[in-house]
């Protein structure tokens, strides 16, 4: 196994300040031979025969030791941050409340060491407590932080408050499967960047210590490319609201007036026919009768495209005339909680809502078998809120849109997109055999709330 310390040694005879002292004695063995006039080579026997006093030469060595070791543990930490760097740590020394612990990556070998280095993704290993034993480069770059800053550190320190409360328990959900979350790392110069963190338990090394092996992914250009689609989506909806306006118009304007028309002239032929009492007459009551109501529904469709009470009267004067006309044509009980709102909201928000509900109503018809709808919208604080309830045969809402019934689960995902449109969110509790729930909550507008 590597290891990033270097091998010490204590021996002072190669140390450059024993060296000077032995010169420093030769130099003046040379002096005194000059003032006696004698050689050198007998001022040194002399100076052999008379050594310095031992507490002197206790204090020197002691000095050279003190150094030597200085030197050592110097050339040791230089050699640590060099292995650090180089990523050929074996062993990561961590100071802890129980006192210093020795963490060996096992089995990190150099190919795999250069895999991890490649990744485009952080790279985690962490203790039980989140302390960063190993962690490639691409994750130092991350959170814009020298490599040997973040090993041996805290991987809690580039969380939020909020981050590290929603981290233990995604750290107890990797002891039995791999779990996933997005959160905002806190970089070294104050940058926030989401990113996914992917969590799984990894095996105990020897000493049957648990680490966790955690891989982070830069979600910016997923989060730029989902804004981008949002917006595009966005403003399809708004192209296909105005295109559903222009239908509404010509349905109502040209075709449902031709139909009245026709209408007319069959109530006309019917009394024409009062006096006769035959089939022509009976054909002409039944062909005014089928006037009558594919006008009526072309006129439904009209509104349903392009409600003009929504325009004209707001938000609570549509809900009811929507659950009304509900009602009457499907045969399903409707029930209004509470009083409706009486004051307008912004136009966009209005149709928010209004579509969400067609679509909830559309729902109910084809798929749940209900009997009873329960319908609540009211305001709370800063927020509307609109809760519908069926007593269908309801459905696991945790299933996947490709596991759905068609359509069911794209009618799920417009409402859900006409809610984060409007800056809100849509809950939907069910399950099979006990009903279904929809949740609408939109934050209002300051100017809106002010007015309410």
């Amino acid at each position: 196994m590597k290891t990033a310390r270097a091998k010490r040694t204590s021996r002072a005879t190669k140390h450059p300040r024993a060296v000077r002292a032995f010169h420093h004695h030769d130099e003046s063995a040379e002096r005194s031979a000059r003032r006696s006039g004698g050689s050198p080579a007998a001022v040194l026997k002399q100076t052999a025969a008379s050594p310095p006093p031992p507490k002197k030469l206790a204090r020197l060595a002691g000095k050279a030791g003190e150094l030597a070791r200085l030197r050592a543990r110097l050339t040791e930490a230089e050699e640590t941050i060099r292995a650090i760097r180089s990523g050929e740590v074996d062993v990561v020394v961590v100071t802890a409340k129980k006192g210093v612990q020795l963490f060996s990556l096992e089995g990190a070998e150099q190919a795999y060491r250069m895999l991890i280095e490649s990744m485009n993704e952080g790279a985690l290993t962490l203790t039980a407590d989140k302390t960063i034993l190993y962690a490639n480069q691409c994750f130092a770059r991350m959170v814009k932080c020298p490599l040997e800053q973040v090993t041996g550190g805290s991987f809690r320190r580039f969380l939020s408050a909020a981050d590290r409360a929603a981290l233990r328990p995604l750290m107890k959900q990797s002891a039995h499967n791999g779990s996933k979350m997005q959160v905002l790392l806190q970089a070294g110069d104050g940058s926030l960047l989401p990113v996914q963190i992917s969590v799984r338990e990894m095996a105990r090394d020897s000493s049957n210590r648990l680490t966790i092996g955690m891989v982070v992914t830069d979600m910016t250009a997923a989060r730029r490319t989902e804004e981008l689609l949002r917006a595009l989506t966005q403003r399809v909806v708004q192209v296909q609201e105005a295109e559903r306006g222009r239908v509404a118009l010509e349905l109502h304007d040209n075709i449902t007036q031709q139909l009245c028309a026709i209408l007319f002239c069959s109530q006309a032929l019917v009394d024409s026919l009062a006096a006769h009492d035959g089939p022509a007459k009976t054909e002409a009551i039944k062909l005014r009768d089928m006037l009558g109501q594919t006008a009526g529904e072309v006129e439904r469709i009209s509104n349903k495209l392009r409600s003009s009470v929504l325009e004209h009267l707001g938000l609570g004067a549509a809900l009811r005339d929507t659950c009304a006309e509900f009602a009457k044509r499907t045969g399903v009980s409707i029930t209004v909680v509470g009083e409706l709102l009486t004051t307008r909201l912004p136009a966009g928000l209005e149709l928010s809502l209004y579509r969400i509900l067609q679509e909830v109503l559309k729902n109910v018809e084809q798929h749940a078998h209900a009997r009873q709808v329960t319908l609540a919208l009211t305001q709370e604080g800063a927020f509307v809120q609109l809760v519908i309830k069926d007593d269908g045969i309801g459905f696991n809402p945790d299933l996947k849109a490709a596991r759905l019934n068609g359509k069911g689960s794209l009618d799920l995902l417009g409402m859900r997109e006409r809610a984060i449109y409007a800056g809100g969110t849509l809950r939907i509790k069910s399950a099979p055999r006990a009903g279904t729930e929809i949740e609408v909550r939109i934050p209002l507008p300051p100017l809106a709330v002010a007015a309410a």
